[in-house]
């Protein structure tokens, strides 16, 4: 089916962190999959983007549901969780029944949403954060099959597990990474996708032991420990970001 509009809520992964345009703001795969759209739908085809950094669970539902439902989008999509399974003390089943609250409240106002199983974060990350992505996987899987949702399932997509896929960071997508998702998105909605994006080069070689482990400090000094103080202080990436299309406007313009 054609919409009319499109409504991305989220964090980092959705405001499009490391695909930047020539400007140095940020692109990503919600960018990419509201300009395909639009080619279909024609100029007047709406998208606002929400999504900020940093944000956890409860920040994008007290912040972004409301304006979402305000604007009365017949295509939303919601990505959330990813920062609450980087901390600590945090219950992965407490988000899937936020999350289930969040779909249910878009479904009831006629919108289609988008909802995601992530990557297999464990090829960059520690495991205990693979088993708290684990347990949002499944419950998006469920929410998705609960209210009739398009799910993007990013885990059974092996082409993550390649480092071309990611940023530096080993957190963020690459501009890579993003197309990637892109065509995935565009897939579920039955969409036709660029080839270009779908494309992933040769794995690497392995890399030597000591090569190895000199990168992990080294991201460990520029990522980690930043990420690190940051949580400690109470501080979020996010603090002082803005939504960068915070309401509904054709592709080209900013939305403010």
């Amino acid at each position: 089916m054609g919409w009319h509009n499109f409504v991305a809520m989220g964090d980092s992964f959705t405001e499009g962190l490391n695909d930047a345009y020539p400007d140095g703001t940020f692109r990503g795969w919600a960018d990419l999959v509201a300009a395909r759209l639009a080619v279909d739908s024609g100029p007047d085809f709406g998208y606002a983007n929400l999504a900020i950094r940093g944000k956890v669970m409860h920040q994008i539902v007290d912040e972004q549901l409301e304006p979402t439902l305000a604007m009365k989008p017949d295509l939303v999509s919601i990505a959330a969780g990813g920062n609450d399974a980087l901390r600590v003390r945090v219950d992965p089943h407490a988000l899937v029944r936020e999350l289930d609250g969040v779909v249910r409240q878009l479904r009831d106002s006629g919108a289609e949403v988008v909802l995601f199983r992530f990557a297999d974060v464990t090829v960059n990350l520690p495991a205990i954060i693979g088993r708290r992505a684990a347990v949002l996987n499944d419950g998006a899987s469920m929410i998705a099959q609960r209210y009739g949702g398009y799910l993007v399932d990013l885990f059974a997509d092996s082409a993550f597990h390649h480092p071309h896929m990611w940023a530096p960071d080993r957190l963020h997508l690459s501009p890579a990474g993003h197309r990637r998702v892109a065509g995935q998105v565009l897939s579920v909605l039955g969409v036709g996708v660029d080839e270009d994006w779908m494309l992933v080069p040769p794995m690497p070689e392995p890399t030597p032991w000591l090569l190895a482990r000199s990168a992990d400090l080294r991201w460990a000094r520029e990522h980690l420990a930043p990420w690190v103080s940051r949580h400690l202080l109470g501080h979020s990436s996010g603090e002082l970001v803005s939504a960068k299309r915070p309401v509904l406007a054709p592709i080209g313009c900013g939305g403010e």
